[in-house]
C-alpha cells in the first residue's frame, strides 16, 4: 500500500467547520478633496458631480500615507475589534492593483509592520472586485487550516489618476479597509459567486502598459481610463445577479438582508442594483462614496465600517457584499457582521 501524505510538524493546523469576520478597521487619508478642487483641472460642475456620481468629497492620500502605511492602520484597527494580535495570523492578503512595485507583494511589508512573523502573505488583484475575491479564498484558508487570515483591501488611485481625465478624475479616492476572517462553529461567510467577462476588458484599463514607458521616456505616465455607460449597464444589470445568486447560495432571500454593502463606484450604480435586488426599506444600503469617493478594492470594507458605526446595523446582521470592476470582474457573498 503506498503511503499517504500525514501532515506533522509546525504546519499541521487542523481547519475549522465555519468561517466568520471577527473584525473590521478602515484608514480614510486626511486629506478631504471637494468637487470645487477637482473642477479645477476639468471642465465640470459640483451640481453635475453629485447628481451624476453621488459624490461629495473624496479622501487623497499626502506623500507620507503610502499603500502601505495605509494598509497597515486599517489592519491595526481589525487586529484590535477581532481582539487577537499579529502573530495569531495565518495569511495575509491584500486586495490592491495600484501597489507600484511590481515586487516584492505589498502583503509581506504590511505583515512584517504589523508583527505577523510566520504568516503567509501575498497580493491579489482583481481591481474593485478584490476584496471579495480576497475574502473568499480567506474563508477558505480558514476552514481548511484554521488560524486567522487578515484581508486587506488597499489603494491609492492618485497614483494612477490623471486629473484631467473628466471620466475618473471626479470618482476615485485613497485609502485601506481590512477584515479578520476567524474560525467559527456557525456559518459567518456565505459561499462566493464569482466570474469575469474578459471580453470588455477595456472598459477599466490603463491608458498604456508599463513597458511602454520604458520605449517611450518622454511619454505621459499611465493612467486608469474607463468608459463610465458601459460599465454602468453591465453592473446593474449583469453584476445584480451574481448578487441574486449569491444570496440564494447561502439560503436567503432578499427581504432576509439587514445590509447592503456593494463596490462604492457610484450612487446611481448602487441604487439601480438595490432596486434590481428588490431589496425591503427596511435593508440599510452603503453609500460611503458621497464622502469617501471610489476606492476599489478598499470601498467595501471601507463602507462595511460605515455602516456598522450606525445605530441601525448590529452584530449578527447579514449583508452581502458585491464586488465589481476591472476584468470585467465580480465576486458576491452573504456575511454575518461581526
Amino acid at each position: 500500500m503506498k503511503p499517504r501524505i500525514t501532515p506533522a510538524g509546525r504546519h499541521a493546523t487542523g481547519g475549522s467547520p465555519h468561517a466568520r469576520i471577527s473584525g473590521v478597521g478602515g484608514y480614510r487619508p486626511h486629506r478631504v478633496v471637494d468637487n470645487a478642487e477637482v473642477c479645477e483641472h476639468i471642465d465640470s460642475s459640483d451640481a453635475w458631480i453629485r447628481e451624476r456620481t453621488g459624490i461629495v468629497t473624496r479622501r487623497w492620500a499626502g506623500p507620507h500615507e503610502t499603500l502601505t502605511e495605509m494598509g497597515t492602520a486599517a489592519a491595526g484597527k481589525a487586529l484590535a475589534a477581532a481582539g487577537i494580535t499579529a502573530d495569531a495570523l495565518d495569511c495575509v492578503i491584500v486586495a490592491t492593483f495600484t501597489h507600484l512595485w511590481q515586487t516584492p507583494a505589498a502583503a509581506t511589508a504590511i505583515a512584517h509592520r504589523l508583527g505577523a512573523r510566520h504568516a503567509a502573505a501575498f497580493d491579489l488583484s482583481a481591481g474593485c472586485a478584490g476584496f471579495v475575491h480576497a475574502l473568499s479564498l480567506a474563508a477558505d484558508t480558514v476552514r481548511a487550516r484554521g488560524g486567522h487570515v487578515l484581508v486587506i483591501g488597499a489603494e491609492r488611485m492618485t497614483d494612477l489618476l490623471d486629473v484631467e481625465d473628466r471620466s475618473t478624475a471626479m470618482i476615485f479616492g485613497d485609502g485601506a479597509g481590512a477584515v479578520v476572517v476567524s474560525p467559527s462553529t456557525t456559518q459567518g461567510i456565505g459561499p462566493v459567486v464569482w466570474g469575469a467577462d474578459g471580453g470588455q476588458w477595456d472598459a477599466v484599463t490603463q491608458t498604456a502598459p508599463w513597458d511602454a514607458v520604458r520605449a517611450d521616456p518622454g511619454m505621459r505616465w499611465p493612467a486608469l481610463t474607463q468608459k463610465g455607460q458601459q460599465v454602468f449597464r453591465w453592473a446593474v444589470y449583469e453584476v445584480s445577479k451574481a448578487g441574486r445568486e449569491a444570496v440564494a447560495a447561502a439560503g436567503l432571500s432578499p427581504g432576509d438582508l439587514d445590509a447592503f454593502i456593494p463596490h462604492q463606484a457610484n450612487v446611481r450604480i448602487i441604487d439601480g442594483m438595490a432596486k434590481r435586488l428588490e431589496l425591503p426599506d427596511s435593508t440599510v444600503i452603503a453609500r460611503d462614496i458621497v464622502t469617501t469617493g471610489n476606492t476599489s478594492g478598499a470601498s467595501i470594507p471601507l463602507a462595511m465600517e460605515a455602516v456598522m458605526s450606525t445605530e441601525d446595523i448590529g452584530s449578527g446582521d447579514l449583508a452581502l457584499l458585491l464586488g465589481f470592476g476591472a476584468g470585467l470582474s465580480y465576486a458576491a457573498t452573504v456575511v454575518e457582521l461581526p
